[in-house]
């Protein structure tokens, strides 16, 4: 049979407003008899909700069921798959957020085994948020106070269960040790690149300059002596017989 939407708020109410037996009221939540025995011992507080309100319960069959103990209980009418999980992100009242860092608190210290996704599904808050309450660096940390967020109407007690059986089952899982080919992906790490050797640099070569042919040097050729005049050879040959011999000086003896 369907569970009712928040059945520990639901079995509060009961509890509190009926007479019913505890057997009943668990097979209607969907709970153990000794949770519901918890409940009427106040062993854990749960705000009540009336399931006539939400128009899951009718007063009819409370008073069928409190006439006859055998009487099962049923949901006045079945709820939709869609109607209980709704995709995208989950509405919150205006007058219910300021609610969600008490809660988120609260999933922090009473189920640290929550992932941030999980507790983000549940809310309805911001990763952010959930960190900066984590380290104590929310703005208003010092006021905030833990309460659960089925009490508080934010998730329903369902989709708590759920998502506390999936971690649990992720602890449970056997840790598999990943090979380095996936360690190496994860990180990826680029590949070691051989260093190229330094290219020689190229030899300029200058270029040379076309020299001009030297110019052949000219052959001079010797001037000819110039034979020699007559008339000075006579004129050199009188001037000589015109000069007088001239004696040679021989010591005097003493």
């Amino acid at each position: 049979m369907t569970a009712p939407l928040m059945p520990r708020a639901t079995a509060s109410w009961l509890l509190d407003n009926t007479t019913l037996t505890f057997e009943q009221i668990a097979e209607f939540c969907g709970l153990h008899p000794l949770e519901i025995q918890a409940l009427a011992d106040g062993e854990t507080f749960v705000v009540g909700v009336d399931p006539i309100a939400t128009e899951q319960l009718s007063f009819e069959e409370i008073q069928l069921a409190t006439k006859n103990p055998l009487h099962k209980l049923r949901l006045k009418q079945e709820l939709s798959e869609k109607q209980r999980r709704t995709s995208g992100p989950r509405y919150t009242p205006l007058n219910k957020r300021q609610d969600k860092p008490d809660a988120v608190s609260w999933l922090l210290r009473h189920h640290g085994n929550l992932s941030d996704n999980q507790i983000i599904k549940l809310v309805g808050t911001t990763k952010s948020t959930i960190d900066k309450i984590r380290d104590r660096s929310h703005w208003n940390f010092k006021n905030l106070k833990p309460r659960n967020p089925v009490e508080l109407g934010l998730c329903t007690e369902r989709d708590l269960e759920e998502s506390l059986a999936i971690s649990e089952k992720k602890e449970k899982e056997p840790k598999v040790m990943p090979s380095k080919k996936e360690v190496l992906k994860k990180r990826k790490v680029p590949k070691l690149v051989k260093a190229a050797k330094p290219k020689a640099a190229k030899k300029t070569v200058k270029p040379v300059k076309a020299t001009k042919p030297k110019a052949a040097k000219k052959v001079v050729a010797p001037k000819a002596k110039k034979a020699a005049n007559p008339k000075a050879k006579k004129k050199g040959a009188a001037k000589a017989a015109k000069k007088p011999a001239t004696k040679k000086k021989t010591p005097k003896k003493k």
